[in-house]
């Protein structure tokens, strides 16, 4: 698959969850990746940052990787008695690092707003402002047919709140009528409920960052609750 080849079909829901944790992980916790089989099925059943929750099996997790493969958006890392998989997702889409980082969130935690997606990205790529979030979501809304049309799509205001949510298009089209209402949106009106989400959000994702490594290094944390919190979310 070379850059700017368009994805010969959509992705399932398990593909799309495989290839954003592949994605997460790169970032999150490079020390751990490329990821074995078994680092893959921990990261899609996080019970923390995952929209929806999921519950993939190590059969389904392998073939979502194999058929990823063929799409050309993971590959197999060399060099390693077990088998290790890392993404292939800037160069398989041609979209650059921060349209990636977009995409990867929005398969990973669902439709957001352009407020929201700045905040979760802090850890993937940190954007200068709000308004540059939504000129990447603009850019991906209005790709070309030629690189495979867009790959995001601006879901409709829902009652009561000011900001329109984000949603992608990787998975094919969206069912605008129900997406726009799932979820909680949150409204500009209360930028400190958002806030205090969001750093929530971060704790449980270092929590788990924690756990994920303990465990491909083969560590044992000590039981503390934080360390049980930790690794509960991962189970």
């Amino acid at each position: 698959m070379t850059t700017h080849e368009p994805l010969s079909r959509p992705l399932t829901a398990i593909e799309a969850r495989v290839l954003s944790t592949l994605m997460e992980k790169a970032r999150t916790v490079p020390d751990s990746y490329p990821l074995s089989l078994n680092a893959v099925v921990t990261g899609c059943n996080q019970k923390t940052t995952r929209e929806p929750i999921m519950n993939v099996s190590d059969a389904q997790a392998q073939e979502a990787l194999d058929e990823l493969k063929h799409l050309g958006l993971v590959r197999e890392a060399s060099g390693s008695r077990v088998a290790r998989y890392e993404h292939n997702f800037q160069r398989g889409m041609g979209v650059p690092e921060q349209s990636a980082a977009l995409l990867g969130l929005l398969m990973l935690r669902g439709p957001q707003t352009a407020g929201e997606l700045r905040i979760n990205a802090e850890r993937w790529y940190r954007f200068a402002d709000i308004s540059s979030v939504e000129a990447f979501l603009d850019e991906l809304q209005s790709r070309s047919d030629e690189k495979g049309g867009p790959l995001v799509v601006c879901l409709p205001r829902t009652p009561g709140t000011r900001e329109q949510r984000w949603a992608h298009l990787l998975c094919g089209e969206v069912d605008i009528s129900t997406a726009g209402r799932s979820g909680t949106a949150i409204d500009v009106a209360q930028p400190l409920q958002a806030r205090l989400k969001a750093l929530e959000d971060e704790v449980l994702d270092l929590r788990a960052a924690m756990a994920f490594m303990a465990q491909e290094l083969g560590l044992t944390l000590p039981v503390k609750n934080t360390a049980r919190s930790a690794l509960t979310d991962i189970e």
